[in-house]
């Protein structure tokens, strides 16, 4: 388990969130800016193949061409397959990874790229904690918008909480439910913000999305820890579940 070393504490706020994330992310670029690269070009190749197997490519097209009912073909039910097992299988753990590492910028330690990948050795612990999450806010949404938002804003910090504190999924959604009280409508704040700078981000000439999406990630890490720190060790009594 790490400790926030010489990370200065604040009181949890969207503007201290954005400030301290901008500021973590000046000092990290470089190391921020290969992560987002490396998550940017697997969502981008899974895109690349799927439009392939959907017909857009000519290899794939003149081997998937049976058409089904309501047009659908083997190549568009594969992709849709792929596609399905690439959010739910391979993303979760190289986003809880990256958002570690900028867990790790926040708080002034040492990146280690290998941490992008350590996500690995607790695949099982990642892909059911996202599995449990996309599943609560789902049935949150279909009850009523609303509902899923406040969840997802609850749920917001089980990423760090299973990386961070190794929790296992179940006591990762508990604890990142009882962390976020009080805290909601900073984390709904804090995205709501997010959108305008990944907008500005695409109006920069596109190249921008990419400290758009750094400074977004580091403010969420930036918000998790300032938590952390209002909260204190006691929060944590016990260190059993501790990886």
């Amino acid at each position: 388990m790490s400790n926030s070393n010489d990370f200065t504490t604040t009181t949890p706020g969207v503007g201290k969130a954005l400030s301290s994330g901008w500021e973590t992310m000046k000092a990290n670029f470089l190391y921020f800016f290969l992560i987002i690269i490396l998550l940017s070009l697997l969502d981008g190749l899974m895109e690349l193949f799927g439009r392939g197997l959907t017909g857009e490519g000519n290899f794939v097209k003149s081997l998937f061409s049976l058409d089904f009912e309501r047009g659908l073909t083997p190549g568009i039910i594969f992709a849709e397959f792929l596609a399905a097992a690439h959010f739910f299988l391979v993303m979760p753990v190289f986003d809880y990874g990256a958002d570690y590492i900028f867990v790790q910028g926040v708080r002034r330690q040492k990146l280690n790229f290998k941490d992008f990948i350590n996500g690995v050795n607790n695949y099982l612990t990642i892909v059911l904690n996202h599995l449990l999450i996309v599943g609560l806010v789902g049935m949150a949404m279909v009850a009523f918008i609303i509902p899923g938002i406040i969840v997802g804003c609850r749920l917001a910090f089980s990423s760090y909480l299973v990386m961070d504190k190794g929790l296992d999924p179940i006591s990762a959604v508990e604890t990142s439910w009882k962390l976020t009280r009080g805290h909601g409508w900073k984390i709904f704040g804090l995205g709501f913000l997010s959108i305008f700078i990944f907008i500005l981000g695409l109006i920069c000439f596109f190249v921008g999305v990419f400290p758009a999406v750094m400074w977004i990630k580091a403010s969420f890490a930036s918000l998790y820890q300032s938590v952390l720190d209002e909260k204190g060790e006691d929060f944590f009594p016990s260190n059993e579940e501790a990886v």
